[in-house]
């Protein structure tokens, strides 16, 4: 799987160099949101330089429907800011035996959803609006969880959204997609919240629904001196109630930051 993963990333066309960087100062969160503020001060941020891309593991254990077992998961992405790109793979085991791969996508201002069990026979392949939604919206979650510096961007905005949250916004390709982070009294991130993806409707798998999609975290710790959640959830809000579909931890030793695509 990392493999094809590593194979993936370097063949995607992204630029092997950072471009126009420079240090994160004060100033820069001067006029945001208070919550806002409070959470670039305990992510960090000033003084540290822009990062440009990411890569991190996760393992953990996913479903594909409310009424259907978990099963242990794999993961691995990288993240790229420069050409604003994000590849995703999972690797699940049916019945904890085969082995299916989903690729998550995002590059060029296109999602995809790919699933191939085995990596070899086509199960789902997802494209078209609601993906490239989908996947950029993702993108800005993982930049709110895990790499925070990718915010401080042109194409990035902030809003205010109540004592404990921000509201910030990411334009890319034409698309602008949103989302609203509750932070706590320290400015952690608990909770990152978006009505800019699209589940399957439980009554006809193929058609997409626009829904409510949350990420809460549980607990912070420091890696190489950035802090890091411990574990977090993904969860669709649907008609039917609450539905958990995947629940992460990151692999230690698997995050390095700054990485070009040749070298993932």
């Amino acid at each position: 799987m990392h493999r094809r993963f590593r194979k993936e990333v370097a063949s995607a066309g992204l630029p092997e160099t950072p471009g126009p960087a420079g240090v994160v100062t004060s100033a820069e969160l001067d006029g945001l949101p208070e919550p806002a503020q409070r959470y670039f001060a305990f992510m960090q941020v000033v003084g540290r330089p822009r990062d440009w891309s990411f890569r991190l593991a996760f393992t953990g254990r996913f479903r594909m429907g409310p009424e259907q077992r978990w099963m242990r998961c794999r993961t691995w992405q990288y993240n790229h800011r420069p050409a604003l790109a994000r590849i995703f793979h999972i690797r699940i085991r049916l019945g904890g035996v085969v082995p299916v791969i989903a690729r998550d996508t995002y590059v060029e201002g296109r999602g995809r959803m790919l699933v191939r069990l085995l990596d070899l026979f086509t199960i789902a392949d997802g494209k078209g609006e609601e993906y490239d939604i989908g996947e950029l919206v993702t993108y800005l979650n993982d930049a709110v969880l895990i790499a925070p510096t990718m915010l401080l961007a042109p194409e990035v905005s902030f809003a205010p959204a109540g004592p404990d949250s921000f509201g910030v916004s990411l334009a890319d390709h034409g698309r602008t997609v949103s989302a609203v982070v509750t932070v706590d009294e320290h400015g952690a991130p608990a909770d990152f919240s978006t009505t800019d993806r699209f589940c399957a409707d439980p009554r006809d798998p193929k058609r997409l629904r626009r829904a409510r999609w949350t990420t809460p975290v549980s607990g912070w710790r420091f890696a190489d001196g950035r802090p890091l959640f411990t574990s977090g959830q993904a969860i669709w809000h649907l008609a039917a109630g609450p539905f958990p579909y995947a629940d992460f931890r990151p692999v230690p030793g698997s995050l390095a930051f700054n990485v070009a695509p040749g070298a993932v």
